[in-house]
């Protein structure tokens, strides 16, 4: 795990983190600095998934309950992914929690969160456990942020809670499990994940491996780096990490 450590220590900042948890160890095997706080970006909307399963759980809503006027937003792709859900008047809670995620979809978010009480109520729920998160309806504002060791917290929730419960979780794994952006060198399948970034930062959230091999869960989150539109070296070496860690996988897959 050191290598892809060093190799994320060359993006250019000094506000660089990430936390790999095992599943086979069921510890983390991987930690540097990660009581870092980042602005989350769109990988927020899985923290928000995870809230709102918990009131389901809880029973305060059902998967099933249905969203009148909702609203997609039409600078993402739902209209490729999801075109049977263009024009219809309303959604189940569970379908859009699905589309939200695998869209990175802000519409829906705010869709969802409002059906639900409001991104008051949202950070309220949040609080009750954990100190660090604070999410808003605008994924651009960095102020919609989080501790990456908390993160991790929530993934190992979701991914734990999913093979204990798996009609439970379902909505939030189905966006994990189809992301949009993939990585040359690593398998679609093998990298379930939910990114974020703006100009100046990155964070990526997911499950690296094969989903029940033993799986890799990681939180990797940068501040503070140059301008990535106009300059792709920190995109590259982020890019480079994820292949190192792929590799840690494999290798030790290889030797089991």
């Amino acid at each position: 795990m050191q290598n892809v450590v060093t190799s994320l220590k060359t993006v250019e900042s000094d506000q660089v983190g990430i936390i790999i948890y095992s599943t086979k160890l069921q510890e983390v095997v991987c930690s540097f600095n990660p009581d870092l706080i980042v602005p989350l970006a769109s990988a927020a909307k899985v923290v928000v998934g995870y809230c709102v399963t918990k009131w389901v759980e809880r029973g305060l809503f059902h998967w099933n309950d249905l969203i009148e006027d909702f609203q997609l937003d039409k600078e993402e792709n739902s209209a490729i992914l999801f075109p049977h859900f263009q024009g219809i008047l309303s959604l189940s809670l569970g379908n859009l929690v699905e589309v939200m995620i695998t869209c990175h979809d802000s519409k829906a978010a705010d869709s969802i969160v409002n059906y639900c009480g409001g991104w008051k109520k949202l950070n309220a729920e949040l609080s009750r456990e954990y100190n660090h998160f604070n999410l808003t309806s605008n994924p651009r504002d960095l102020e919609n942020s989080g501790e990456i060791g908390e993160v991790l917290h929530i993934l190992k929730a979701i991914y734990k809670g999913y093979h204990a419960e798996p009609q439970l979780w379902l909505p939030v794994m189905n966006g994990l499990v189809r992301p949009q952006d993939h990585l040359d060198g690593i398998p679609n399948h093998m990298l379930n994940h939910m990114s974020g970034g703006l100009e100046n930062l990155v964070v990526d959230i997911g499950i690296l491996g094969e989903f029940h091999q033993y799986p890799l869960l990681y939180v990797l989150g940068v501040n503070d780096i140059p301008n990535r539109y106009s300059n792709t070296l920190s995109d590259e070496r982020i890019v480079e990490s994820m292949k190192l860690l792929y590799h840690e996988y494999t290798n030790k897959e290889k030797n089991r």
